[in-house]
Order: structure tokens, then sequence, then C-alpha cells
């Protein structure tokens, strides 16, 4: 079970919690406890490892995200109050999460669960585009993403058009929008043979209206189904977010709690966004009843998290909460590159085989720092999820991913800043029949087979 049965007393403690001034709750409680915290447990970031094999390093880790939470609270920017929770609160909730739920319906159900450390099972594929599209290319998109084999679960493109008019938060267009996106993603599923594919769903929505405006059995979300309440920077929330996770509780939908703590920012360094991570995975299931956490830590100035600095954190966070926790979560990958180039099949392989190898599913990919509209492809996601199954199921350790990763890097690293942009969807992918061009083709396994060499062996 969620510990949505919680929900009336956290909202509660929204409305009646410590007052704060929102300017004053990051520079004088967040960081500084955070700061402390990190001293307090020796963690101490190598840029040698970004794939580090350090379990009492992780389990301090792990230590510390629980006493940020606890000593902390979540900060609601409506009411100014401070959510609080004790640890045995903490404690219960962990006790009472699930490990693994069926997601999707019938045939296409899939199992989602918590992974291990050096997991031999591979991890759970979500595989999302992470970017707005026109209107004209979000079908084919969305079907160009279910043909993939490996796909468990799909989180479509976003549109910003509905009917040819502009989408605004909270406004009938985005109810239009928001209905637009779900019936496009169920036809699409519905004409590749995958109807009752698992779905998170729907990302055209950014204000409350919108998510519930779609809870439908027969055409939109679906009980089987999950849906995001994001969080704001760093360690805040809002009434319209709070809304969405008691909506989801009460409809009967899977709960994902959506995070991006910012390297550089008030996480400071790699050894901050490692225990904000975990954090924030508890925040998730204390807070929102979630049953996954989705993270996609970046840094400030690049936007991704396919360098070193991200990597690392990446892989602590995951081995923190894989040997501490029963926790479900995905790892979000971010690039800087956009599609068509090999540099972004490279950092895709990276950032999904750290994170498999380090107790992570997968959420691949967002290209062009998810900032380009049409840039991204079902391709480099494909690569990055064969590169999950290859590690799970050749059993590479976390050593030796590291020492692949640190090949890679060399190769793509000293790009972060001015990465190629890469073409559109619509250049290397023929849009009416939802598949790659030859080219593109051709450089996925041109890439595919340079990882194979280093030693990554891929199931086909």
């Amino acid at each position: 079970m969620s510990t949505a049965y919680r929900m009336w007393e956290i909202l509660e403690r929204s409305n009646t919690g410590p007052f704060m001034e929102e300017d004053a709750f990051l520079p004088k409680r967040f960081t500084p406890t955070l700061r402390k915290l990190i001293r307090k447990y020796e963690i101490r970031y190598d840029p040698g490892t970004p794939c580090p094999s350090d379990d009492a390093m992780a389990d301090r880790i792990w230590q510390a995200g629980w006493e940020l939470f606890r000593e902390v609270g979540y900060y609601n920017t409506d009411t100014h109050r401070i959510i609080q929770v004790s640890d045995e609160e903490i404690r219960e909730a962990l006790y009472t999460a699930r490990d693994r739920y069926w997601v999707g319906a019938g045939r296409d159900a899939r199992l989602f669960g918590h992974r291990i450390v050096e997991d031999p099972t591979p991890p759970f594929c979500i595989m999302s585009p992470d970017i707005t599209v026109d209107e004209k290319y979000h079908q084919s998109m969305c079907m160009a993403y279910l043909k993939e084999p490996l796909l468990d679960g799909l989180c479509g493109p976003i549109l910003e058009e509905t009917f040819g008019h502009l989408i605004e938060s909270s406004g009938p267009t985005e109810i239009s929008g928001c209905i637009q996106h779900i019936y496009n993603q169920k036809m699409a599923a519905r004409l590749l043979g995958r109807p009752e594919i698992f779905m998170v769903a729907v990302g055209t929505a950014e204000h409350d209206a919108g998510q519930i405006a779609v809870s439908n059995e027969k055409w939109g979300v679906q009980k089987t189904d999950a849906r995001l309440v994001g969080g704001l920077t760093e360690f805040k929330t809002a009434d319209t977010l709070l809304n969405r996770s008691l909506h989801y509780a009460q409809y009967g939908c899977y709960t994902g709690h959506l995070t991006g703590p910012i390297y550089g920012g008030w996480c400071m360094g790699s050894e901050g966004t490692a225990v904000t991570i975990v954090a924030y995975s508890l925040i998730g299931l204390v807070v929102h009843g979630a049953i996954f956490n989705q993270h996609f830590p970046f840094h400030l100035n690049y936007g991704s998290n396919t360098t070193r600095e991200l990597l690392w954190a990446i892989a602590m966070a995951g081995q923190a909460l894989s040997r501490n926790s029963k926790l479900i979560y995905t790892s979000n990958g971010f690039a800087n590159a956009g599609p068509m180039t090999e540099m972004l099949f490279r950092e895709t392989a990276v950032h999904a085989m750290v994170s498999a190898v380090c107790g992570w599913n997968l959420w691949e990919m967002a290209s062009t720092r998810n900032k380009y509209r049409n840039r991204a492809t079902p391709l480099e996601a494909r690569l990055g999820c064969e590169a999950g199954h290859a590690v799970a199921h050749s059993g590479l350790t976390r050593a030796e991913v590291n020492e692949i990763a640190l090949r890679l890097l060399t190769t793509y690293e000293d790009q972060a800043a001015d990465a190629p942009m890469g073409s559109e969807y619509a250049e290397c992918y023929d849009v009416a029949k939802a598949v790659p061009t030859q080219a593109h083709l051709d450089m996925y396994r041109r890439v595919k087979d340079e990882i194979a060499e280093l030693g990554v062996a891929f199931p086909y």
C-alpha cells in the first residue's frame, strides 16, 4: 500500500506547521542543514569514480537524506508553513511500502519493482522524449516510442498547442490539450497492439485541473496508469501540487513523485545532490503517497546529468536507496546533445549503465537538455535501455561499469557546454510510418558496436 492513508494528516500540517517566510527557507534552513549533514557523515565526491563501489558511503548518504527530510521538512509556498514528520512516521511508511507493483493491464501488464545494486534483473524501462512537439507530430512520436520492444511504460511528448490554439495553464485550452494528449497516446497504443500498456500521463498538464480532466477509465488515464506530482526546487510544494496527489489517491491510479535537484544551486555539489535525491524519495513516499520516485538531477549550467559530477550523485543515491529501502525509483536521463549525434548515443548509454548497475530503473531520454521542441527520438532511448539490460544480464559490476564510463566520458565530456543540437524528429524519422531513417539507424548501430567493444554484451 502507499502512504495515502495519511494524506489528511499531511494536508493539515501544510496549514498548521511552523510558519516561515519563503525567502528564508532555503538560505537559512535547507542549505545550512544539508552542509552540516555532509560534514557529519563525511560524504566526499571523487571525480575519478563516476560509478563508485562504496557501500559504507552509500549507507551514510541514506542516513543523511533521512535526517535532511526530518530536520528541514517540506515547505508549502501558498501557506508559508512547513510540513514536518517524525522518525516514527518515516519508519512506518518504509515498512508499509511495497517493493513491486503490477502496472498496465492484461497481456501488457508489467512488474515494476525495487532493484538491488548490481541486480541481475533488468531495469523497468519507461521511455519518454521529455520535450514539447508540434501538434502534427504528437501521435506519430507516441507510436514511434510504442514500437520499441524494451518499452515497459510510456510518458508521451508534451503539447503546446491544441487545434491551433496556444495552451495556457489553468484555462480551457489546457483541458483540451490534456484530453488531446491522452487520446493520441491511447490511440497510438491501440493501433500498435499494446492497448493496455502502462502510461505516465499527461505531461501537457501544468495545472491540477488538466490532470483531473483526464481521469477516465474509458478513454483517459486509467487506474493502471501513473501520474506525476512534482516538487518545487528545493523542498517546496504548493496547493496545486498537493491537489494532484490528493486526486490521484482518491481516483485510484498510481502516483509518481517527480524531482530535479540542481547541482550548483541550493544543493551545492555532488554530495549535496546525492543526499537530496534520497530525501526527496522519502518525501515522495510520506507526503505524496507515491509508489515510485522519478529523479532528474541536473547541472545548473549545463542542464544535463551525463557528466561525472551528476553520474556520481546518481550512482551514490541509487546505491543508498537500494541498500537501505525497498523503494522504487527511476533515473531520468538529461543529455547535452541532440538527436542523430554520436554524442547523444554515448551520453545515453553511460547514464543508463551507471544507473542500472546502481539499482535504478530507467527513464530515457531527454535530449538537448529537454529545452528544444521536436528534438528527441526513440532511438536514443532504445540504446539506453539495451545498455541497461546488458549490464544486468551480463552481471557487470560497478567497478567494470566505472571503467567503461570513464572511457566514454573522454569522448564527450569536454563538449558539454556546446554540444551539437542534432536533428529534429521529422528529419531522422519517417513521420508517416513512425520509423527511423536508414542514416539514423546506421549511426545507432555504429555507436552500439563501439560500446560492445568496451565489454558491454548486448542481449541482441
